[in-house]
């Protein structure tokens, strides 16, 4: 395997286009992979071609280094899941306190196709937006899930993969951040205003901090970090 070679787990949204980026930066062949799961918000699978486009064109030292894009599908995951994610219905807390977003399984699903395409690929590091420190609470985004799953993929494909999570221990306004120290205001704009994050799949109105509803917890997130971001200066 490559240890200058990584495969990203880029969804379209604001932490896996940042997660790009750092990827981007630190090794010198970087390849994509999304996923249909027939998610609500597909709208994020039309954002990433056009992500990785305005990354290249803006960025013309990363252009060099982004590799081919794969798109997985996933569609049974939305068969066995009963989610907000996945179903038109309102997003709300379920009875045992997680949100209603929860898709059981989606991280280690997507870790273990990654995983699978990155030995195939020949790519050492997977790297993926998980975060610990400002998320929706899902169990699959735990930084102790992503090193379990990590010891078992070795353990079963017989490798050497690292998963890397840049963001597990950085809420969203150090999220912006690194975004900006990685490409400056060119890269904070792009996230602006090409990735999509909004469970509802809005992309009728635009925010200072992007595209969505406005309303719903991953739009209050964004907004909240970036508000965070921008007084911190």
């Amino acid at each position: 395997m490559d240890e200058q070679s990584a495969l990203v787990l880029f969804s379209g949204g604001q932490d896996s286009t940042t997660c790009l980026a750092w990827a981007l930066d630190r090794f010198e062949r970087v390849e994509t992979v999304g996923f249909d799961y027939r998610q609500r918000n597909r709208v994020e699978l039309e954002a990433r071609p056009k992500l990785r486009a305005a990354i290249a064109a803006a960025f013309p030292h990363w252009r060099r280094r982004l590799g081919e894009d794969h798109v997985l599908d996933l569609a049974a995951l939305a068969e066995i899941s009963d989610s907000a994610m996945t179903r038109d219905v309102a997003i709300a807390a379920r009875a045992d306190g997680l949100p209603n977003t929860f898709v059981p399984g989606r991280n280690l699903v997507f870790l273990t196709f990654a995983a699978a395409l990155a030995y195939r690929r020949g790519a050492r590091r997977l790297v993926a937006g998980m975060c610990e420190t400002d998320y929706s609470g899902y169990p699959d985004c735990r930084d102790d899930a992503i090193k379990a799953m990590q010891v078992a993929l070795n353990l079963g494909m017989a490798t050497r993969l690292v998963v890397e999570t840049p963001l597990m221990w950085i809420d969203k306004a150090a999220t912006w951040r690194l975004a900006r120290d990685l490409g400056g205001e060119t890269l904070v704009d792009i996230v602006r205003e090409v990735t999509h994050t909004c469970y509802e799949g809005d992309r009728s109105r635009r925010h200072e901090w992007g595209f969505g509803c406005g309303h719903c917890p991953a739009c209050a997130l964004r907004a909240a970090g970036y508000a965070a971001f921008r007084a911190a200066g």
